[in-house]
């Protein structure tokens, strides 16, 4: 899978679990009024007030603990509304779920492993990854399992957070949120889907006590997700029905296992892991200047249609499976396995829309029905908005949602947002990589965020948040760079992109950019404040 945490659904469920809601109640103006839960009877009575609270224990969450404690802050907490670390790599636990980014680049820069078994790691391998980090850095003290995070609200007097979890009410001065993008499950709104009888569930959540062998499967969505596990199950089950809207550019997955001297090297030659590491990254920069103009991907195209041509000799299937957009417009896929199995007899590809959903089959535009007893959601993650937002409230009360809404999906350097001080937010809008790692993102934030954190204990400061003209240069400057991109101009339509035609997610250029932009704390974009409560 492409690179957090959708809530675990347990066996009695026959359906996808939906995304958690607010507590609050939203009001035509954003502003959540409290409900029963807020007020009556509850003890709102702070069981802890923090330096730092940090919302999510995966990757992102996990990195910034670290850095905090090497930077001094150990007065912090990591809320994590499941019982284990780990973000998607908890939770996507579908069969052959892996990373498309080299092992050695989609991990910490300052935790090098030179264990990969391969030169992809797998679910399992990255989880157990971040699982012995944590523990390494002693980050493990300052983890709170099932703290769901309900409201987070500003308090203009006090100058610090109101938070509200499922297991108590804290404040704290600052407030980074590490819950990514890829966290809450995407359902299709298709007729009908609710009245399916059978078993269904999102890729995101599998059904792991579910067996398949003998089924007749539906998978919607030919995704990164979906490449992974169809693969997977496809030996096992009597029919499966691939339901294709448009279909991947896939191509050559360059992955080998680790041999033993490679490995003793990476173990044992200085500079090895991290000369790896820097190839892997240099290496993935070059396509993001293929990405920036349509007409410089013709090499990549080249490369995924060979590799179609080579694995699909049946040209009628082949142009089935040609998508008829720029190669990069969507995300580019890589597996040796995808063509080989969709190519069995067992599995029918249906590129045909649907249109309903019965009890026990599906029925698409040409008026076709076919019986199905089992149906996976492969249709990604909510992606264009942040769910969080929902739960967040600034400066007058407003919800993030509600006020990116208005205004617009944007913040400064991908990181803080005008009217909600104190507010960090890893892989926040416009940090997404659609060439690279998004852990070299990752860790830009991360000392963005640990400069400001240095930056208000050593200036007395107690609140910052970017100037409303900073933050619109800013993002002015980056729509500039997006404007004649692969993303943008591609002729698809992505989940990079909102129902609008805009793109709150690509970081456009090399990220070499954001790192230098990042390096430091650009105090002269921020407005600050000095407070003293009584």
């Amino acid at each position: 899978m492409t690179t957090t945490a959708p809530p675990p659904t347990g066996p009695a469920h026959n359906h996808p679990t939906t995304p958690a809601t607010n507590t609050g109640t939203a009001t035509d103006t954003g502003t959540a009024t409290a409900t029963t839960a807020d007020t009556a009877g509850a003890d709102t009575t702070p069981l802890r007030h923090l330096k730092v609270a940090v919302i999510g224990a995966g990757i992102s969450g996990l990195g910034a603990a670290i850095r905090l404690l090497q930077t001094g802050t150990d007065d912090f907490l990591v809320f994590e509304r499941a019982h284990d670390l780990g973000g998607t790599w908890r939770d996507n636990t579908y069969p052959g779920c892996a990373c498309d980014v080299q092992a050695h680049l989609y991990s910490y820069s300052f935790a090098r492993n030179p264990d990969w078994k391969s030169t992809f790691a797998t679910q399992a391998e990255v989880h157990t990854y971040l699982k012995d980090t944590a523990r390494r850095f002693g980050v493990e003290p300052h983890l709170r399992y099932d703290h769901e995070l309900l409201t987070a609200r500003w308090n203009p007097t006090r100058q610090h957070w109101h938070i509200h979890t499922t297991q108590g009410h804290y404040t704290a001065q600052i407030l980074i949120t590490g819950t990514g993008y890829l966290s809450e499950p995407a359902l299709p709104d298709i007729p009908g889907l609710s009245t399916f009888t059978g078993t269904l569930f999102h890729s995101a959540q599998w059904r792991h006590d579910h067996d398949l062998t003998g089924r007749n499967v539906a998978v919607i969505g030919t995704g990164a997700s979906a490449i992974q596990f169809v693969p997977q199950i496809q030996p096992t089950v009597a029919h499966l029905d691939l339901y294709q809207r448009t279909p991947p550019w896939v191509a050559h997955k360059p992955d080998k296992p680790n041999t033993p001297r490679h490995t003793w090297l990476l173990r044992h030659l200085p500079g090895y892991q991290k000369f790896r590491r820097n190839f892997n990254k240099h290496g993935r920069e070059i396509v993001a200047f293929f990405m920036s103009r349509p007409s410089r991907t013709t090499g990549m195209k080249n490369m995924a249609a060979g590799h179609l041509k080579k694995s699909v000799p049946d040209p009628e299937l082949r142009k089935l499976l040609t998508p008829d957009y720029t190669v990069g417009c969507k995300r580019l896929l890589f597996s040796n396995t995808w063509y080989p199995a969709i190519q069995q007899p067992n599995v029918t590809i249906i590129p045909d829309t649907i249109t309903h959903i019965g009890p026990t089959h599906i029925t698409t535009q040409d008026g076709t029905t076919r019986p199905i007893d089992t149906i996976i959601l492969a249709t990604g993650f909510t992606t264009t908005t942040r769910p969080i937002a929902h739960r967040i409230h600034g400066t007058n009360g407003t919800t993030l949602a509600h006020h990116w809404t208005t205004h617009g999906m944007t913040a400064h350097r991908g990181t803080t947002i005008h009217g909600f001080p104190n507010l960090f937010m890893i892989l926040g809008p416009n940090t997404t990589l659609g060439h690279s790692s998004q852990t070299v993102i990752i860790e830009s934030q991360i000392t963005y965020i640990t400069q400001a954190i240095k930056t208000l204990t050593t200036r007395n400061i107690t609140s910052i948040q970017p100037r409303p003209e900073a933050q619109t240069t800013y993002n002015n400057t980056l729509n500039k760079r997006l404007k004649n991109t692969v993303w943008n101009t591609g002729g698809c339509t992505s989940w990079y992109t909102d129902k609008h035609g805009n793109n709150p997610n690509i970081w456009p250029t090399y990220t070499y950019r954001f790192k230098n932009q990042t390096r430091h704390l650009d105090l002269t974009n921020y407005q600050t404040t000095t407070h003293t409560h009584p």
